[in-house]
């Protein structure tokens, strides 16, 4: 048991939250299903799960409001589940910190494939410099007042620390192993969220601006039609 992966699954629909639970048991995961926010809340402080799976409609304390009491405690991977592609839904929850979404009703295939991916880059952030070469400068890299240690996993501004989460942190490092050069959303998408499949583009534009509220507004620019790039 204890090399299984824990995962919070919130879900208030007492079908989808069972069907789902055992789906999910039989890929070998160990899954602590709660049917509203508040439970799942106390869930999570108590099991502190791997991963957290939050419907975006549950009662007492919604999904987007439940990721950002976890965002505010923890840095673990977070996947919104919604009824609807609904756009406000979809940044609601990204904005909250999540890290990726899946629209119900969903293939259970699919699910496990994108829980796997995310701890798979979950697991690459905190392991170090994937396959990056490591700097000739021990890993630290320095772009005006903002300084990355790709080895140590540390941001800094201005000198001040810069908490980022590992989608982040990924995102961050991408960016800085080609500054000045255009990625496209597609190719952000397949190196950072790890989708051998076409993916919502809306995550790719959520966390960047997510980014640059961290490391700075103009660190990051826009090049329309075609992506964003790091100002080197």
């Amino acid at each position: 048991m204890a090399d299984q992966t824990h995962v919070l699954f919130v879900e208030d629909d007492d079908v989808i939250r069972e069907a789902t639970q055992l789906a999910l048991e039989r890929d070998g995961f160990v899954v602590t299903a709660m049917p509203d926010g508040l439970s799942g809340l106390e869930a999570f402080r108590s099991d502190r799960p791997d991963i957290a799976l939050l419907d975006v409609m549950v009662p007492g304390l919604d999904g987007v409001s439940l990721c950002r009491r976890i965002r505010d405690e923890s840095m673990v991977p977070v996947i919104m589940l919604s009824a609807r592609a609904d756009a406000i839904d979809v940044v609601l929850g990204l904005e909250a910190g999540a890290d990726d979404y899946v629209t119900k009703p969903f293939d259970g295939a699919v699910l496990v494939a994108r829980i796997r991916a995310v701890l798979r880059r979950f697991g690459r952030a905190a392991g170090g410099r994937e396959e990056r070469e490591a700097p000739d400068n021990g890993g630290m890299l320095a772009f005006g007042e903002l300084e990355i240690d790709t080895e140590g996993m540390e941001v800094r501004r201005a000198g001040e620390p810069v908490a980022l989460t590992p989608t982040e942190m990924r995102l961050l490092l991408e960016f800085s192993a080609a500054p000045g050069t255009v990625l496209s959303r597609d190719r952000l998408l397949e190196r950072v969220w790890d989708y051998g499949w076409g993916g919502d583009t809306r995550v790719v534009d959520v966390h960047v601006q997510r980014l640059r509220t961290k490391i700075g507004q103009d660190r990051i620019e826009t090049v329309r039609g075609f992506g964003y790039k790091l100002k080197a």
